[in-house]
């Protein structure tokens, strides 16, 4: 593993302490495990994909995993403008190209997992408005390079401004150990759909979930 670099997260902390106290008391987060080994916490370099159902989800995730620091990977647009490029880069998010994905950007998340970071990203490749869009293949090569497990995650939509946020969490994934560390492309986009078909399972159980409460 390459030397660790070391980061200045104190604009992230600020920010997210002083306006993460009244977040928890407002969205009440509250998360559900697909099983007992979900519950495990999240160490080391680990990739967190989720659905993209609105532009608050990152919020979201910040909110329901709570106790690890999320390095999002968000496109390069977010970046223009001074304030917002200086903002989105104490937030240490991770730019890319989606018209152009470079080897340059892949070693920069990689880079990120290496040191032991957990990078946050939205595999559908943009807002899906709560129905799920197919998988990019891209977080498989993310987690071959890297060696890292991916852990999906699915947020439950909020149909108000005041509904509860609540998350459900799956199980690790290893891409290595399921397909191994040189695998074939078709076996690249066979991991893809497998990845899509757990985030599916965690919406099956957020909609569940949800028409049980609705019951009640």
């Amino acid at each position: 593993m390459a030397e660790k670099i070391a980061k200045t997260y104190i604009v992230y902390d600020f920010i997210y302490i002083t306006a993460g106290i009244p977040g928890v008391i407002f969205f009440r987060p509250k998360n559900v495990y697909a099983s007992p080994e979900a519950k495990e916490r999240i160490k080391g370099g680990a990739i967190v994909t989720a659905n993209h159902s609105g532009l608050f989800d990152p919020v979201y995730l910040m909110m329901s995993i709570r106790y690890r620091r999320h390095h999002f990977v968000c496109l390069d647009s977010f970046f223009e403008g001074r304030f917002r490029g200086w903002l989105f880069s104490q937030f240490h998010c991770i730019p890319i190209n989606r018209e152009n994905f470079s080897m340059a950007q892949l070693k920069r998340i990689t880079g990120e997992l290496d040191q032991g970071r957990m990078v946050t990203m939205f595999p559908e490749g943009h807002v899906s408005g709560g129905q799920l869009s197919p998988f990019k293949s891209g977080v498989i090569l993310m987690a071959l390079r890297s060696g890292k497990p991916i852990v999906p995650v699915y947020t439950l939509p909020r149909k108000h401004w005041y509904s509860r946020l609540v998350t459900f969490i799956g199980e690790k994934y290893s891409v290595v150990d399921d397909i191994g560390q040189r695998p074939a492309m078709g076996k690249i986009d066979e991991a893809a759909r497998k990845l899509e078909a757990r985030e599916k399972a965690l919406q099956e159980m957020a909609e569940e979930y949800a028409a049980r409460r609705e019951k009640h």
